[in-house]
């Protein structure tokens, strides 16, 4: 037997105002693809060890390539990656194992993922297709066409990749052992979730992932999914869907998926979030961090949350923090090519002025376009340390992977520390401080430029949270209103008031006149 195997990963903010090139995803191919993911925690390297345990089984993986969440991505990348794929899917390929995200924009395609299936159903109408998403993808009715599995990850923040695989993989070799016969069916639901309120770990989505692990314990269901969706990509069909796959019967997974979207609907304010102002989150920060208790408190920036593809620049709410008198700050990592540079020759305890930040304008087509256009803030310090930014990770979250900051200078501003780097990074482990000898656990406070990646690492050395929105907002703040959208179907909750829904509608049904490629909608499946 024969495995095509391959993983293509992004989350596009189609309001970043970073494009996503080729060199982004820092593409891997054939037996340096398999070495790197033979062992890692993705589905990807679930899917790989998954063939390996098979006796007489052939892999062919040609390419693994995962970009960190920014804007659109080009249609130079989005050709190589998806023909590299393509040019694998022989005649002689039993069955593909594909790792991908769901929520990818390309410059000439909304729908990168419904795409790729297509075309690769196109070239093996009969070979047995499994997806892994993640969570927050975006699903279309055509990816649902053209896959027969799909199974979406289960937690967010998102620990259980490799087991999502592990999954989608067991589906698809009891299919091509007679076991079961797999059959997928959707329902996309009128519902923009806020990531904040995706965490499933408590609240609305706790219970909707609640409801979907009952659902795969009845007879016949083999997968059901709860996709919280990514609602800053300006696309169609961005927003919640839930997909079910199940054992022959496509009456069964519809039904599945109907209960479960009704459940979701009836519970839907619970998956929206309402930013309050930046100096009312500071001034809890300062409550919380005068009750007993030790560590310190976090300062989440979801206004520019790196992992939704934020510039990882913005200085709105580290300056707020200053105005209102917070002191003992660690903020990592900012990124700044020009103030590393600015600072890697200073003399130690040398007091240097240099200006950070600001520098990406973000426009995220919204009626305050002016207010969210900053400029660079100057500081005066001293660098206490320097590093070439490259640790290895050690929390739950791509464990193992070597992570690389680029140069990496910890700028020493009095009231606040500063980690400032070469490259946007999500702070998801502890070595974003550690490489340049920075305690974590010593601020009073740590300001992050993340949502959820950080909270299990950086919570269990921490006295609690407090979110923080930037008031004119950011590249992925959480108030809406500042995003004008204009590829979204509408109506749709919360923008508009007068969204309905009722349970078993049309709502994911696609006009047979509907055209397909860059709106990303397909014609209606024969």
């Amino acid at each position: 037997m024969n495995f095509l195997l391959a993983r293509i990963n992004h989350e596009t903010n189609t309001f970043s105002p970073l494009p996503t090139a080729l060199p982004d995803f820092e593409p891997l191919y054939g037996d340096a693809a398999l070495a790197e993911q033979l062992h890692a925690r993705t589905a990807l390297g679930a899917f790989i060890r998954a063939v390996e345990a098979l006796p007489d089984a052939q892999l062919r993986l040609p390419v693994s390539a995962t970009a960190n969440p920014g804007g659109t991505v080009t249609s130079d990348a989005r050709r190589h990656l998806c023909q590299c794929v393509l040019d694998a899917a022989t005649d002689d390929v039993t069955a593909v194992l594909l790792d991908l995200h769901g929520a990818m924009v390309s410059d000439d395609e909304a729908d990168v993922e419904g795409w790729l299936l297509a075309e690769l159903r196109r070239k093996l109408p009969e070979v047995p297709i499994a997806v892994a998403l993640d969570l927050h993808g975006n699903v279309t009715q055509r990816m649902v066409d053209h896959a027969d599995i799909i199974v979406g990850f289960k937690t967010y923040p998102h620990v259980d990749m490799a087991e999502t695989g592990e999954h989608a993989a067991r589906l698809l070799l009891d299919a091509l052992a007679g076991r079961c016969n797999p059959v997928t069916r959707w329902r996309q639901l009128p519902l923009l979730s806020h990531t904040l309120r995706s965490a499933t770990a408590d609240g609305a989505m706790q219970r909707a992932v609640a409801a979907a692990r009952a659902a795969e314990r009845e007879p016949g269901v083999l997968a059901v999914t709860v996709m919280a969706g990514f609602s800053l990509a300006d696309m169609p069909d961005a927003g919640m869907s839930i997909v079910v796959t199940a054992d022959g019967d496509t009456a069964l997974a519809q039904r599945v998926a109907d209960r479960i979207a009704q459940h979701v609907w009836t519970e839907r304010d619970g998956f929206v979030y309402r930013s309050e102002p930046t100096a009312v989150s500071l001034a809890r920060a300062a409550a919380l961090a005068a009750q007993p208790g030790e560590g310190p408190v976090l300062l989440l920036d979801h206004s520019d949350n790196v992992m939704s593809g934020g510039t990882c620049d913005t200085m709105d709410v580290l300056q707020a923090a200053l105005h209102a008198g917070l002191s003992g700050i660690a903020v990592g990592p900012l990124c700044d090519p020009h103030a590393v540079a600015a600072l890697w020759d200073a003399k130690p305890d040398e007091r240097v002025s240099v200006e950070v930040g600001n520098r990406i304008p973000v426009d995220a087509g919204a009626e305050r376009t002016q207010a969210m256009r900053r400029q660079p803030l100057s500081y005066e310090g001293r660098v206490r340390a320097r590093s070439d930014g490259t640790f290895t990770v050690t929390g739950p979250i791509y464990t193992g992977q070597r992570l690389t900051m680029g140069r990496t200078v910890l700028f020493d501003i009095g009231p606040a520390q500063l980690v400032i780097t070469e490259r946007r990074t999500e702070p998801y482990d502890l070595g974003v401080f550690r490489c340049v000898g920075l305690d974590p656990a010593a601020p009073s406070f740590l300001l992050l430029k993340s949502r959820m990646y950080c909270r299990p690492v950086f919570l269990p050395i921490s006295r609690g949270l407090v979110e923080c929105d930037a008031d004119h907002g950011g590249p992925t703040s959480s108030n809406y209103a500042l995003f004008s959208f204009q590829r979204l179907r509408r109506p749709v909750w919360p923008l508009d008031a007068d969204t309905r829904y009722a349970p078993g509608n049309a709502f994911n049904e696609v006009p047979i006149d509907a055209p397909a490629g860059a709106t990303g909608k397909a014609e209606r499946p024969a």
